[in-house]
């Protein structure tokens, strides 16, 4: 096994060769720790491209994960654990979002929609059916809508611009009766709908792409599907339905269908579910889409399965697109 960014770390190696086998030229890493400089980041970055493939160009911000509220958000009469945090984190920064690209980020236009509080957002999820609210006012006061992020970012790509609308939401479970991570996990994939209508400022008619973990499927998961649903069903986006080419194990609890299943959960988890997506924009014509989920007699099945339990999704769009004449 090759040595890589001065480590032998069996993950990163693995995340490594997956990352290099499929050659995305634009790739949203989640559940990668921040640190200033980007430092952990770049030794990854360096790590892929000792696998074969390289990537001129990274950016992250910081997550909502790990980061302080100051209050027993858990009620365990302790302040700073990491469910007290704005997002579930033992440390600021711990499981963020991260790009990697081929293609120049327009820093300078990039939009953070991180720091949004939830109690602001319209028609929030915020109150029991009898009136009761979710939080109490304390936590109204700080708690934000973005248990990861949601970020705009536009790359400059022959001359054009493509908008990447990124996020990670929370999973629907590990809460109470109130549903407090049900309600965040379906205002999370909500934010999207609303940001397109305009409802956070300037948002790009065309030429983007909604991608991330939204930790929901719409027909197997527990929680609230019905955001991520109308996402799905949004006649300004196109949902290609990636599929895996390997085998993904049916499970009789479930009806969706096992090829567009994208994590899998072994037992007691759920099992395996659709919660990854890339959504593109219905302006762009989709060449090709995928789920790396090989055969288990592919000699690549154990290093995806070493590299994580989320498998690699992909969509092949054309650019630059054909009704483009001038660059911007």
């Amino acid at each position: 096994m090759r040595d890589i960014a001065g480590g032998t770390d069996p993950q990163v190696l693995a995340v490594a060769q997956v990352i290099a086998h499929a050659a995305p030229d634009i790739l949203l890493l989640l559940d990668v720790d921040y640190d200033y400089g980007l430092v952990t980041l770049a030794t990854l970055r360096n790590a892929i491209a000792v696998a074969g493939v390289s990537y001129p160009h990274i950016f992250a911000l910081p997550p909502n994960t790990g980061v302080v509220t100051g209050l027993d958000a858990d009620g365990d009469g302790r302040l700073g654990g990491p469910q007290d945090a704005q997002g579930f984190g033992q440390f600021a920064g711990q499981g963020g979002m991260a790009i990697l690209s081929r293609y120049p980020v327009r820093r300078d236009q990039v939009q953070d929609h991180s720091a949004r509080l939830w109690r602001d957002m319209p028609q929030a999820m915020l109150t029991l059916p009898d009136g009761t609210p979710v939080l109490a006012r304390a936590e109204l006061a700080v708690q934000r809508l973005s248990t990861t992020g949601h970020w705009a970012v536009p790359f400059e790509i022959q001359g054009q611009v493509l908008w990447l609308l990124a996020f990670h939401a929370t999973p629907p479970v590990f809460d109470g009766p109130e549903d407090r991570n049900g309600r965040r996990n379906h205002d999370e994939a909500r934010f999207w709908s609303l940001y397109l209508d305009g409802a956070f400022g300037p948002a790009p008619k065309d030429r983007f792409v909604i991608i991330g973990d939204s930790n929901m499927d719409t027909v197997d998961s527990e929680g609230r599907p019905d955001a991520m649903r109308a996402l799905l069903h949004d006649t300004r986006l196109s949902d290609p339905q990636p599929k895996g080419g390997g085998i993904q194990e049916a499970d009789p609890a479930h009806r969706g269908a096992p090829a567009l299943d994208t994590v899998r959960w072994p037992p007691p988890g759920p099992g395996n579910l659709r919660v990854d997506y890339i959504l593109p924009s219905a302006d762009l014509t989709v060449h090709d889409s995928h789920v790396f989920w090989p055969d288990p007699a592919d000699p690549m099945a154990p290093i995806v399965q070493t590299a994580s339990r989320h498998h690699l999704v992909s969509v092949t769009v054309e650019w630059p697109p054909a009704a483009l004449a001038q660059p911007e």
